[in-house]
């Protein structure tokens, strides 16, 4: 894990090496939720991860947390880190929200995105009084027992059963984020803006990937956003839930791998 300078908020970890892919974790997770990718992409990008704020090794900061906020903490992180070109922007489920945020801010320094266990609506009225509601929970009962509580989804339930590794894994990155980024991190995604109206401006290569097991964002939903790209690519992951990174590895990281050496095969003709 690499601390940025002084003066900047995120702590990130950085392959140091190639075209950037910058990394998005979800919630309420860390970096850490991308050890399988800054471990087999690093020969074909420079990987770029930070620990959005409140979350992992970075502070919770001041201001109330939207999502143009923490997209505008990536933003700052590619600056420190000297990034001088557009780059890969991949968020995973809030990390995929803040990405879209990203391209609306920064449009130019966008390559290509890859939106992984994610949606492009916003919230309805019932998910915006759960966020309420799990945010008033951790205040009176723990970032614990909350990440206890969400742990049985994340995971397809084969792997739930069968990967108490992963498992472990998984519990630990959510039980140490703060209980300021995780209510901060409900009240972003409670009142992020509705990005299906985006969608069909965004004009560079999009990545979709989803889990056939997710169970907290259903298939349906990665399908809407293929359907409003203008082109854009949607891969299933057989045999993961909504951490299809962390569940079937070999078979994300070689979609991302494909996808990134197209890029580049572009780039160069």
């Amino acid at each position: 894990m690499t601390n940025p300078p002084e003066e900047f908020l995120l702590a990130y970890q950085d392959s140091c090496a190639g075209l950037t892919l910058l990394l998005i974790h979800g919630f309420p997770l860390n970096s850490n939720l991308w050890e399988p990718q800054m471990e087999d992409l690093r020969d074909v990008a420079r990987v770029v991860a930070p620990d959005l704020r409140g979350h992992g090794l970075s502070a919770p900061g001041d201001e109330p947390y939207s999502v143009r906020l923490m997209a505008e903490d990536c933003m700052q992180l590619l600056e420190a880190v000297g990034a001088q070109d557009p780059v890969v922007v991949c968020g995973h489920s809030m990390g995929g929200y803040i990405a879209l945020e990203f391209f609306r801010q920064y449009p130019e320094w966008v390559d290509a995105l890859i939106l992984v266990s994610t949606r492009a609506t916003a919230d309805s009225d019932e998910a915006r009084q759960k966020r309420d509601e799990t945010a008033q929970r951790a205040k009176d009962e723990g970032v614990p027992l909350v990440a206890r509580e969400m742990l049985p989804s994340m995971l397809a339930p084969n792997n739930h059963e069968h990967t108490p590794e992963l498992l472990e894994f998984v519990r630990d990155m959510m039980e140490s984020t703060s209980l300021k980024g995780m209510v901060g991190a409900l009240q972003a995604m409670k009142e992020r803006p509705d990005s299906m109206p985006t969608l069909p401006e965004i004009d560079v290569p999009v990545l979709i990937i989803h889990g056939e097991d997710d169970q907290l964002i259903p298939v349906k939903d990665a399908e809407a956003m293929r359907d409003a790209l203008p082109t854009a690519e949607l891969v299933l992951i057989p045999g993961a839930g909504h951490l299809p990174n962390l569940e079937q590895p070999v078979s994300f990281n070689e979609v991302v791998w494909d996808f990134l050496e197209s890029l580049s095969e572009e780039e160069e003709g």
